[in-house]
């Protein structure tokens, strides 16, 4: 499936005292990392949102390989798992300038109908641009 890449970075808030990123910095580094892939996509977040539809997280596992230190440029590859149904899932690696491999991860997201608080299939509008 389709790659996206993005490049940002590090703060100095997203480390801790030695300039090593902390390991829950990197859960937004993910996040940053779908949300880019869907506009890629042609897909917004926010006008899922405005729709009712919402995609909370219901699985993400990381594995860090090496550290990220602060004012490193981090770039975060991102990529579609399979076609959705009711799930969504991505993965991820992120890579430092040297483009060495600092993390891996996946994640699972679940549509949901906001009102109801229900799954529901994928909608078809964001299949369709998955298959375009």
């Amino acid at each position: 499936m389709r790659i996206n890449s993005f490049s940002f970075r590090v703060r100095y808030a997203e480390t801790d005292q030695m300039g090593i990123v902390h390991h829950a910095s990197y859960v937004p580094y993910l996040e940053m990392g779908r949300i880019e892939w869907l506009r890629a996509m042609g897909i917004s977040y926010r006008a899922m949102e405005e729709n009712g539809i919402i995609l909370p997280v219901v699985s993400l596992q990381l594995n860090y390989k090496k550290s990220a230190l602060y004012d490193d440029m981090l770039t975060v590859e991102t990529r579609l798992k399979k076609l959705p149904m009711v799930r969504i899932e991505f993965e991820y690696e992120i890579y430092n300038e040297k483009r060495e491999l600092l993390a891996e991860a996946s994640t699972v997201l679940a549509f949901m109908d906001q009102s109801k608080n229900r799954p529901l299939k994928c909608p078809d509008f964001i299949l369709e641009k998955l298959k375009a």
